[in-house]
């Protein structure tokens, strides 16, 4: 039994009569049940894990709006069962017309101003060119069909749309036009939803691959709406995208190796450092969740992101030191860390000046019959991006400059960022948080995970995997543990609500310690149970999510 089960039992009452998913062959799982469907169909089909990851993926951009997109950006890391493993990076770039001092503090994200050239339909068309099995077409043909015909809304999607449709008929009346219910009565779970105008955007996809996107009526569309709205994506910036093939990280962990995602995205790099740190000290310390663990963790995480702030950004433009990912690095770090007393965050700022960052992203996962394992994150940044829909494309803009650092050398305490590897420039790739990972034994797929969250990402991946891997946990009570949060500043916990939450809080505050309550992460996992070969799929239950497979 896991030392601290007692603490944590009650927490999600509903979750302990459900058991996980569990598929003898092949699997996916996401925020919605439609899209998980879809790849699944396509693995019967004979697809393998890149085709259901990008079909699964299209059918996100319609049935989770949030954060589903044609027009964000992403990571997926692609792991075949024979051959080399690689990483798709396609995120958002600055456009050509941006500037490193185009933004003031406080500007408003939910501008076109804000949206970056989006990489989402290059990025998947070159995973299926690297990787792909069956027609294109295929994969993107039941988005369109979702869109065109209509898709059953589920709770956590009418719930999202009823909380933000008040406050959009004037500040972004498209997103209203679109979104809301014809009759404008609040979205209820089972109504039926149609996007019509983005159903044809998706037919041009799928019949032109990413030149139905950055070519055509649909780069027409999305221009003419940066004229409308002040933004600042030409056709040029479009036609140039390209997505990037990278190799992934290697990180050792407790007998197992964790591969994950370079920069521009900081996930790869702070779960090294993350996992340095953890691996200096015993295995299974204590109880999971004692004063003392969540201390130690939570101030591995304060110099993870401190490290962060100094150093990462678009590798094509800020030089990333190779020693983070060293184990000395990661030693030298956690030799700073006092038991009983935590660390004040401005103690750790050194060569970075300190003056007087949301996320909606989402996250699925696929292996299939041939242990071909895909982890692919994909974001308009915040929830519905930045609410700009294209006039007559039906398609949400991402928000994807707000991720650059926008106030030079101004580094705050309550978490702004202006440290100079993520300044803002013309073609430039801004640093991203995404965590998107594949773990091995012995060689073999043994998990996928990863979560959207903003700066929590990485955090809450770590907090699966070391769940998953050093605590033993069964997989669903790994994705339902509590979790906490710390990024060097502001200089607090964020902690997960939990049963007898108070001692905890109070062995924390002693140590010097501010403590917060908050939510945290929506990280779909898939397991391979090694003993019997069975895929064992824990959606996270937070949001919502579900999974399919055979």
């Amino acid at each position: 039994m896991i030392p601290f089960l007692p603490l944590f039992l009650g927490l999600l009452p509903i979750l302990w009569c459900q058991t996980p998913d569990s598929f003898a062959k092949q699997a996916v799982v996401s925020v919605s049940r439609p899209a998980s469907e879809v790849g699944a169909a396509i693995l019967r089909d004979g697809g393998n894990a890149v085709d259901a990851a990008i079909a699964t993926a299209f059918a996100l951009a319609v049935t989770h709006p949030q954060a589903g997109n044609i027009a964000g950006g992403g990571f997926m890391v692609a792991v075949p069962p024979a051959g080399r493993a690689q990483v798709v990076d396609f995120r958002e770039t600055a456009p050509a017309r941006a500037r490193e001092r185009m933004f003031q503090p406080g500007e408003s994200t939910r501008t076109a101003k804000t949206a970056g050239v989006p990489g989402s339909v290059a990025g998947l068309e070159l995973a299926h060119k690297s990787w792909g099995k069956l027609p294109w077409s295929k994969l993107v043909d039941p988005a369109v069909r979702l869109a065109r015909e209509g898709f059953i809304v589920e709770l956590s999607l009418a719930r999202s749309l009823n909380s933000v449709l008040p406050e959009t008929p004037r500040s972004h009346p498209e997103f209203s036009r679109v979104f809301s219910r014809a009759d404008q009565q609040p979205w209820q779970a089972g109504d039926r939803m149609v996007l019509p105008e983005l159903a044809v955007c998706l037919q041009a996809i799928r019949d032109h691959g990413r030149d139905g996107f950055y070519k055509g009526f649909v780069a027409g569309l999305l221009v003419a709406e940066m004229e409308k709205s002040g933004g600042l994506i030409s056709r040029q910036d479009l036609m140039d995208y390209r997505a990037v093939l990278r190799d992934p990280i290697r990180i050792p962990f407790r007998d197992h190796e964790i591969l994950a995602v370079p920069p521009p995205s900081s996930g790869g790099v702070c779960l090294a450092l993350l996992c340095g740190m953890l691996e200096t000290r015993a295995p299974r310390q204590g109880d999971r969740f004692d004063a003392a663990n969540i201390h130690f963790l939570a101030e591995c995480m304060r110099r993870t992101f401190r490290e962060r702030a100094r150093w990462i950004g678009d590798p094509a433009f800020a030089t990333v030191p190779k020693s983070l990912l060293s184990q000395a690095f990661a030693r030298e770090l956690a030799a700073g860390i006092r038991p009983d007393r935590a660390t004040p965050s401005e103690s750790l700022a050194g060569d970075i000046p300190l003056a007087g960052e949301g996320g909606s992203t989402t996250h699925l996962s696929v292996i299939d019959a041939d242990g071909f394992a895909v982890s692919l994150t994909t974001t308009l940044e915040d929830t519905y991006g930045s609410r700009v829909v294209t006039r007559g494309g039906g398609f949400i803009l991402n928000n994807e400059m707000g991720d650059f650092n926008w106030i030079p050398g101004r580094t705050t305490r309550d978490g702004r960022i202006g440290t100079p590897p993520n300044l803002i420039a013309p073609g430039k790739r801004m640093l991203s948080s995404q965590c998107p990972v594949v773990v091995l034994k012995e060689g073999k797929v043994i998990a996928v995970c990863g979560s959207p969250g903003g700066r929590t990402i990485p955090n809450t991946v770590m907090q699966v995997l070391w769940n998953l891997l050093e605590w033993q946990m069964e997989p669903r009570l790994a994705v339902d543990s509590p979790r906490i949060h710390h990024q060097w500043f502001p200089d607090q916990i964020r902690l997960e609500a939990m049963p007898n939450r108070q001692p905890l809080a109070d062995g924390l505050k002693a140590r010097g310690h501010t403590v917060i309550l908050s939510a945290q992460g929506d990280a779909h996992t898939l397991w391979v149970d090694r003993r019997t070969g069975r895929i064992i799929a824990a959606p996270d239950r937070r949001i919502e999510g579900a999974a399919a497979g055979n």
